[in-house]
């Protein structure tokens, strides 16, 4: 393939276009070793659509002379210019192509002419000469001397004020989490403390279901659960008995072991609650006269069974 190209090329006619240039990336006086050397060429009023084809310098790049960036092409300057005998007009670039090149070794590099291929002929730029030189060193004065260690400069306040801002900062930040958490602790503390009696409760969900509004047929099933639950969750707390999970028949054998509760109150409560099976489980309408008598008698209970609560607690102040 490389034998194909070089005979084709050498059918093309090549063009002297002029010199290459050479540019210092680090601008000195002379050039050092390992200075970056950009290396390339320049094309003035190149046509829109031209194809450019650039010479791969890679294989040349040695120990001594490294290719450190290959092929890049920078637009200068854009003109539009009026074909003869025409209005339209003609966009043409001039435009630089550069390699960087980096010399490891003292002496004088030849560096290579620069072939562009432009359509049908070579564009050749002239090499250049480059004079490499190392740092010069007087060997009458020059005295060798240990590797010295890593000079140490004292602390000042300035340099530290950051990081004691810093810690300040974050200890506020821990004094006032643990502070929020504290006061969040007892808040919900307090709030456990003044959370409502059982039967205070219990006589706020009755009151819900007061008057003749709910003795619709379609809403006694809500109206005898409301009552019936709101009765159990007070036995539960009242009484220490599990009223919630309980059939009507094992909660009233149970409430016969309350020795402060009326044989009498405690029969008329179970008809309460016998009557809501029936309208919950057996599609039974209540009468007017079990309607009305429901929530009378859930707040007797309550009302009846609270207030030896109430007798108990001074009882127990004055022992304390």
């Amino acid at each position: 393939m490389k034998l194909l190209m070089f005979i084709w090329l050498a059918m093309l006619d090549i063009v002297p276009a002029g010199q290459a240039w050479l540019k210092q990336l680090q601008p000195r006086d002379s050039i050092l070793i390992a200075d970056q050397i950009e290396y390339g060429f320049q094309l003035d009023s190149v046509p829109e659509g031209t194809a450019l084809r650039l010479p791969d310098f890679s294989q040349a790049s040695s120990d001594t002379l490294t290719l450190v960036r290959s092929w890049q092409l920078d637009t200068l300057a854009t003109l539009k210019v009026r074909r003869p005998g025409s209005k339209e007009r003609t966009q043409l670039y001039n435009i630089r192509g550069s390699i960087v090149l980096a010399p490891f070794e003292e002496g004088t590099y030849q560096l290579p002419p620069i072939p562009v291929l432009r359509d049908r002929d070579t564009l050749l730029f002239e090499a250049l000469q480059m004079q490499v030189k190392t740092m010069p060193v007087d060997t009458a004065t020059f005295v060798l001397h240990d590797i010295k260690d890593q000079m140490r400069y004292p602390l000042t306040f300035r340099e530290c004020l950051p990081w004691i801002g810093g810690a300040l900062l974050l200890a506020g930040l821990i004094v006032l989490l643990v502070w929020l958490i504290r006061r969040r602790r007892q808040a919900g503390g307090e709030f456990q403390a003044k959370k409502d009696p059982a039967y205070i409760v219990a006589l706020r969900e009755l009151e819900k279901w007061r008057g003749d509004k709910f003795w619709a047929p379609d809403k006694q099933k809500s109206f005898y659960s409301g009552i019936t639950d709101a009765l159990k969750n007070y036995i539960e707390d009242r009484f220490g008995i599990d009223a919630p999970e309980m059939t009507t028949a094992e909660l009233f054998d149970a409430l016969k072991q309350a020795e402060d509760l009326p044989e009498e109150l405690r029969e008329q409560t179970r008809t309460v609650f016998e009557c809501a099976d029936f309208v919950k489980f057996a599609k039974h309408v209540a009468s007017e006269e079990e309607n009305a008598r429901a929530v009378p008698t859930a707040v007797r209970f309550v009302t009846s069974t609270y207030q030896t609560v109430l007798e108990e607690e001074p009882k127990e102040a004055h022992e304390l």
